[in-house]
């Protein structure tokens, strides 16, 4: 199959324009003090600021190739002559900076790339005094030997242009430029193979393995095209006209590795970047990167984490010792859930399809056919109107409603309902670096025909020593003594990763009080969820100290003095998940969406049963919603008494540098199946 046809040639130019944002974005990581690079910024025209989650994406990215070249250069450390071979390199500036590092003792590296791609790149390194230094032997490129494809010769560095796809071309430049096919040879791919028909990627793959006897291939790309965040992913690169090609023959790591394998080399580890990111990189480097930088889309990173993988392949008993690793006990583990495929539930667009797109809303019910939303985030930024869903003969609308009173600006606030009448709401950011610990009263008047709401936000002042500011946290009722509190436990600050410690707001003495509580207090989270039971509460999930998401559960029991903290073994054990919604619903907890890692799917809905403890995963059918639905920094509500029917609200986030997404229209779920099911 020809690759010079003018369709192919346009799609080759789009993939070249990849080359082009990704250097921007690696040097705005570099600026931000992720990783250390001196000479990226030549490659650019201007440093461009990115938002922390691309800054986090790519250092994850530069900081697992790094390790795997570290890893092979230590294991070929004894041998005389040493290669890299980086297919599609683009602006990378790995020979400068090992240049500058001086760890170029016996190390030559290759770069191969589009001839045009490489063209730019000799001519940026001939006009920049600091590249051109680091290059003193550098050979004079006749017009000859540039139709040849070698751009730039010298004794450790030669630059190639050539397409990888056409494998006698690229031996023959390589073999021009003087790379030896025996030495030890680390080939490098980063998002390169996959922009290619998935022929000629595994062409590439098999053709490494053949010519170098010793070697070690080292590639990071993309996986999991089919779940929300996937088709996000693969719609963006269908719009730049780079489609990515790879992952749906090779939808996950496993199957990544026995390409591989297949392909000829002896050995292959692949890992999504979640793994390498928990288990290969030590606890202070976690803590410094995520310290550099106001951060709060935890949903999103682990999302891109888990749609992205680093492998090391391996040829000859030189490089199978500098192979991919992880610990004997992996910080988290993977979990396949047990599916319970008998127990079908099915989304639908709710009736009316009254268009809602935001993130990180709070909610609550009014009255039967009435839902306040407030808070959160849409496309257009923070959202200082408050919303109620109002139920019609026709389906439900959304209206939006200008409060009276003081305003109320916020992403990840609390609502709760006060038997009697009346809302209060607390906490909710305005930025990471400004969490609000408001306590707010909302009254309101559906009117007669609860058509026509209107609200009312006043500020309570409470005494009492009170939770600091804080958001991603819960606030739940409960009653205790013949009084009416509301427990507010966890959350985040914009200095404390997580919280752990809990408050009790009497409402009718507005006082923070202190009640008894023994037991183990849960450990420190955020993005958990808490719902009344029993006289008292039960916690799931939530994320962790580390960034590491939770599966446990307590039950925070009502006692003669006071309340106790108490623990059940669940069975099977659920994926640990965090930014879930969740409900008691007939001695169930029904616990609906999230973000988990190092599990196949995503989560759809998880029953535990508060008297066994047993648990049962459910899958949800979103064949009926249009949009890919994203089911974290949501808010769900119960339709009706029976809690058969819930409405899910809002949703999404920025996936990483392939744009926000939001859900379009809240979804409702049945659940009736589940609640006939015995568990």
């Amino acid at each position: 199959m020809p690759v010079n046809s003018k369709r192919e040639q346009g799609k080759d130019a789009a993939v070249q324009g990849t080359n082009d944002s990704s250097v921007v974005s690696k040097v705005s990581a570099a600026a931000q003090g992720y990783f250390h690079d001196d000479f990226l910024k030549h490659f650019v025209c201007k440093v461009s600021r990115r938002a922390p989650l691309i800054n986090r994406g790519y250092y994850v990215r530069w900081k697992a190739v790094d390790h795997c070249m570290n890893q092979f250069l230590h294991a070929t450390k004894s041998c005389s002559r040493r290669q890299i071979l980086s297919l599609g390199a683009g602006f990378d500036s790995l020979f400068f900076r090992l240049h500058a590092e001086g760890a170029l003792g016996g190390v030559t590296v290759f770069e191969v790339d589009f001839p045009e791609v490489a063209r730019r790149k000799a001519d940026l390194i001939s006009s920049n005094a600091c590249l051109k230094d680091a290059l003193p032997d550098w050979e004079p490129v006749s017009k000859q030997q540039t139709s040849n494809a070698v751009f730039i010769r010298s004794g450790h560095y030669n630059l190639i242009g050539v397409d990888v796809r056409k494998e006698q071309k690229v031996e023959a430049a390589l073999s021009r430029a003087g790379l030896q096919w025996d030495a030890p040879t680390l080939v490098l791919s980063e998002v390169v193979l996959t922009y290619m028909e998935t022929q000629w990627s595994d062409a590439v793959i098999g053709w490494t393995a053949k010519l170098f006897p010793q070697s070690m291939f080292v590639m990071y790309e993309q996986i999991h095209p089919d779940d929300p965040f996937g088709r996000v992913m693969q719609n963006h690169f269908l719009k730049l006209n780079s489609t990515i090609h790879a992952l749906k023959q090779y939808p996950h790591t496993v199957a990544q590795t026995q390409r591989f394998i297949q392909k000829g080399w002896e050995k292959c580890v692949c890992l999504d970047m979640n793994q390498f990111y928990f288990d290969l990189l030590p606890e202070d480097e976690r803590q410094r990167v995520e310290g550099l930088e106001p951060f709060d889309e935890f949903e999103e990173w682990h999302q891109k984490c888990s749609h992205y993988f680093i492998l090391s392949a391996s040829k000859g008993f030189v490089t199978n010792q500098a192979l991919l690793m992880l610990p004997k006990s992996p910080s988290i583990p993977h979990m396949t859930p047990q599916w319970a495929e008998h127990l079908p539930l099915v989304i639908q667009p709710m009736c009316g399809s009254p268009g809602i797109e935001a993130l990180g809303m709070a909610s609550v019910v009014l009255a039967p056919g009435n839902i306040l939303l407030t808070g959160g985030c849409g496309r257009s930024g923070r959202d200082t109107v408050a919303r109620v869903l109002i139920k019609e003969q026709d389906g439900w609308k959304c209206a939006c409603v200008e409060a009276r009173g003081d305003t109320v600006v916020g992403l990840y606030q609390t609502l709760t309902s006060i038997p009697g009448g009346g809302v209060v709401l607390f906490g909710g950011r305005t930025s990471p670096l400004n969490p609000t610990g408001s306590i707010v009263w909302v009254t309101f008047d559906l009117g007669d025909q609860q058509s026509s709401v209107q609200l009312s936000f006043k500020n309570m002042v409470c005494t009492g020593t009170g939770p600091k500011p804080r958001w991603r946290h819960t606030s739940t009722l409960i009653c205790y003594n013949d009084k009416t509190f509301i427990f507010v436990f966890g959350g985040r600050t914009e200095k404390d990763p997580v919280l752990g410690d809990l408050h009790f707001l009497c409402l009718e003495d507005k006082h923070w009080s202190e009640i008894t509580i023994v037991g183990a207090v849960p450990e420190a989270r955020h993005s958990h969820s808490a719902c009344p039971y029993g006289g008292g509460l039960v916690i799931f999930g939530g994320l962790g100290k580390g960034g590491r998401p939770l599966g446990d559960f307590f039950y925070l029991r009502p006692t003669s003095s006071g309340f106790c903290w108490e623990t059940k073994n669940l069975h099977p054990l659920p994926v640990p998940r965090y930014s879930h919604s969740a409900h008691v619903i007939n001695e169930k907890l029904v616990v609906v969406g999230g973000v988990w890692l190092q599990a196949d799917g995503v989560p759809g809905v998880a029953v535990i049963n508060l008297n066994t403890g047993s648990c049962v995963e459910i899958q949800l059918d979103t064949s009926s919603v249009p949009w890919p639905l994203m089911l974290h920094s949501f808010c769900s509500e119960l339709l009706d008494p029976e809690g058969t029917e819930m409405v899910l609200i809002g949703g999404g986030g920025n996936c990483f540098s392939f744009g926000t997404h939001l859900n379009l229209n809240p979804v409702t779920v049945d659940l009736s199946p589940i609640l006939c099911y015995s568990n």
